[in-house]
């Protein structure tokens, strides 16, 4: 299909783009990389009267260290995720995750904000953002502010972004003495996750000192296990004893029912993919 009429707009500032927003209200969307946007606009499930470009705009690029964590630029490409050596080094979780999205061709174009902002339950960085207790930057006519990641996500494509507001970047702590994996099943190497498992894990003393894990999939917005963090954690580090926490990882979940799989499918592809997460993430 053919997207509906819409004026375009390719602002040469963060400033001028959050006064294109103010203006424009919620008729306007943010685009850079467009792989979220695009699709939706084709099949006229968005409708935006005007679009504002900010793909090409500097202030949104690079990642920066800042001492016990990473500043990045929400219009870093996913590419730039697999390739940037403080990501590499310091945050590999995102390194892993990025690399394994779609094909080259997408991961080239788009953007962790866009990702981010896009909230889709079934994407693979909103749930890796929950575990690494990510805090979101954005900016709007009041300035800036931040949003932890465990209140970003509001509903099924919703964020807690204000009209006029974009999301600027992505606070990640440093992953010192960590241990990750993102394990996910999908039908084929391009589709969406039916269901994914990012996992952290802190060993201490042959034993699990803390666990994280962020589910995608398996609700209208990216969820902690939390059930499984509680067994996890204090429990002996072995494949065993991490497939058995596992087990409790689809506990207060909503999967959804598709074309894909019915939620009792989604809830043991949770708890299978989990235990092999967590064992990953521990090395066991």
């Amino acid at each position: 299909m053919i997207p509906s009429k819409f004026d375009y707009i390719r602002p040469s500032s963060l400033d001028e783009a959050v006064h294109v927003l103010g203006n424009a209200g919620d008729d306007a969307k943010v685009i850079a990389g467009g792989q979220s946007l695009m699709p939706l606009l084709r099949l006229r499930l968005a409708n935006p009267e005007v679009l504002v470009d900010v793909g090409g705009l500097d202030e949104l690029s690079g990642v920066r260290d800042e001492g016990d964590s990473l500043l990045i630029g929400a219009g870093a490409s996913l590419y730039q995720l697999t390739r940037n050596p403080l990501v590499a080094e310091h945050c590999g979780l995102l390194a892993q995750t990025a690399a394994l999205i779609a094909d080259p061709a997408v991961r080239h174009r788009g953007t962790i904000g866009g990702a981010l902002a896009h909230a889709d339950p079934a994407g693979d960085l909103p749930a890796v953002a929950l575990a690494l207790d990510a805090t979101f930057t954005v900016r709007g006519p009041g300035g800036d502010r931040e949003i932890a990641a465990r209140n970003f996500f509001v509903d099924y494509l919703t964020t807690a972004l204000e009209p006029a507001e974009i999301l600027t970047g992505v606070r990640v702590p440093k992953l010192v003495g960590w241990g990750y994996h993102y394990e996910k099943f999908h039908r084929t190497a391009q589709a969406w996750a039916i269901v994914g498992v990012a996992a952290l894990t802190r060993r201490s003393n042959g034993q699990v000192a803390e666990a994280r894990v962020g589910l995608t999939n398996m609700g209208p917005i990216p969820v902690r296990a939390t059930a499984a963090e509680a067994a996890a954690t204090g429990a002996e580090a072995s494949r065993d004893a991490l497939r058995a926490a596992a087990t409790h990882a689809d506990e207060g979940t909503e999967p959804p029912s598709d074309l894909h799989g019915a939620p009792d499918y989604r809830r043991h592809l949770a708890r299978v993919l989990t235990g092999r997460a967590l064992s990953a993430a521990a090395g066991v």
